[in-house]
């Protein structure tokens, strides 16, 4: 391990992602785009006061590739102070690995406990320069990584062997969804190593990645409907497979579609339900748009839809 790594992090996210769904909270703006620094934090008060396993500020979610670094400070600060030790925090880096260096130092500052290193800036790459991205920026921290398969990121076998063996990675997070090529990875990962599923709207293929070893999830729900995440995050913990398939198909199969009719609304839907729920959470800043007339009246009835399921008010 690297120097002043805390080994006892990967204890507690393994713990933590046992008992609940892994919260990846909104970044909250003011009308004009501007952050809502109170708002962040009377917002993700409300989420933790959930029960998540561990907080991710500043990642996908959280529009990581919108803030400055003033902003990151910010966003990452009010999470440790928010979490107050309850649950591991672990902020978004990106871009590459000297950009990274700059927003871990920031993080290591505010007191987070690990890095969810998200996928590098444009270019494809090869495998070799996969694992120096994270060669290098593990070097430069003594927070634990967590790698991020998605987009134009994904490992092969024998580049995983390496990024696993690097002192400070602890775990993998997969976007890609490829359930062949991610068996090959947890069959030749370290015993106690930790994957994650990071499949958009996970719940949808929760059972599968579970079937190859990787019960853990992000859950973006949770970030606008922590009612409707738990209750299936229970359902499925224990094996309740009625209540799994009608949150399925009445709300996260529809939700899924929904989210498939613009790009980018895999964030723009969930703050717009956000805002539903009487969160002023703000708006979504540019590239990302916001949602039509139409499609927020779909949101609304969906997401109606799914409260009534599990009991809860709009």
């Amino acid at each position: 391990m690297g120097v002043g790594l805390d080994t006892g992090v990967a204890a507690r996210l393994r713990e933590g992602m046992a008992g609940g769904v892994l919260s990846f909270p909104l970044t909250v703006f003011h009308d004009d785009g501007s952050l809502d620094l109170d708002g962040f934090r009377a917002y993700l008060a409300a989420q933790l006061a959930t029960g998540p396993g561990a907080v991710f500020p500043a990642c996908g979610t959280g529009e990581f590739f919108s803030l400055d670094e003033d902003e990151y400070r910010q966003v990452v600060t009010a999470t440790v102070h928010e979490a107050a030790g309850r649950v591991p925090v672990v902020a978004g880096v990106g871009y590459g690995w000297a950009q990274a260096v700059r927003f871990a130092r920031i993080a290591e500052d505010a007191g987070a406990d690990a890095l969810l290193v998200l996928p590098h800036y444009l270019v494809a790459v090869p495998q070799d320069g996969l694992v120096a991205q994270l060669e290098q920026l593990a070097a430069r921290t003594p927070l634990p990584l967590i790698a991020y398969q998605r987009g134009q990121v994904a490992y092969g076998t024998e580049a995983f062997r390496r990024i696993a063996r690097i002192p400070g990675v602890i775990g993998l997070k997969d976007g890609h969804s490829d359930l062949d090529r991610l068996q090959r990875l947890t069959l030749a990962s370290p015993e106690d190593f930790l994957f994650f599923n990071g499949a958009a709207t996970a719940e949808i293929q929760a059972r599968a990645y579970a079937a190859v070893g990787v019960p853990a999830y992000s859950s973006a729900v949770h970030a606008f409907a922590p009612e409707i995440a738990n209750a299936f995050f229970t359902a499925l913990r224990d094996g309740d497979e009625g209540v799994v398939e009608k949150l399925l198909r009445d709300f996260y199969v529809p939700f899924v579609e929904l989210r498939d009719r613009t790009p980018g609304y895999a964030v723009s839907l969930v703050k717009a339900a956000a805002r539903l729920r009487g969160r002023p959470v703000g708006p979504v800043r540019a590239p990302l748009t916001e949602p039509s007339s139409a499609d927020l009246a779909d949101l609304r009835t969906l997401l109606a839809t799914g409260l009534d399921l599990v009991g809860a008010a709009l």
